[in-house]
C-alpha cells in the first residue's frame, strides 16, 4: 500500500491454467520461442487457478489499508463455495 492509500501489485497473475505460457501448454510455446518456428498452440488444462487481489480499505476515507495477492486452485474455491459465504 502506498503512502497515499493506493493499493498496488506489479502482476496480479492469470485465471487459468497454472502451469502454462499465457494458457496454452509450455512446451510448444517455448519451442516456437526458441526455435523462431511456427508452432501448434494446445489451450493447457492442468491445474486451473483464479489469481487475485483483496483490498482493505479504511471505511471513512476509503484508501487501501492493505492488500493481499490470492491463488485459489478449484479445490479451494469449491471449499469456500461449499461454506455459503456471504459478503458486505
Amino acid at each position: 500500500v502506498l503512502s497515499d492509500g493506493t493499493a498496488y501489485i506489479t502482476d496480479v497473475g492469470m485465471t487459468g491454467p497454472h502451469d502454462s505460457v499465457i494458457g496454452v501448454k509450455k512446451q510448444a510455446a517455448l519451442s516456437r520461442f526458441l526455435s523462431g518456428m511456427p508452432a501448434r498452440f494446445e489451450t493447457a488444462t492442468d491445474d486451473p487457478r483464479l489469481n487475485g487481489v483483496v483490498i482493505t480499505a479504511d471505511s471513512t476515507t476509503g484508501l487501501a489499508t492493505d492488500i493481499e495477492r490470492i491463488s485459489l486452485s478449484v479445490q479451494e474455491i469449491e471449499n469456500l463455495t461449499s461454506l455459503n459465504l456471504s459478503v458486505s
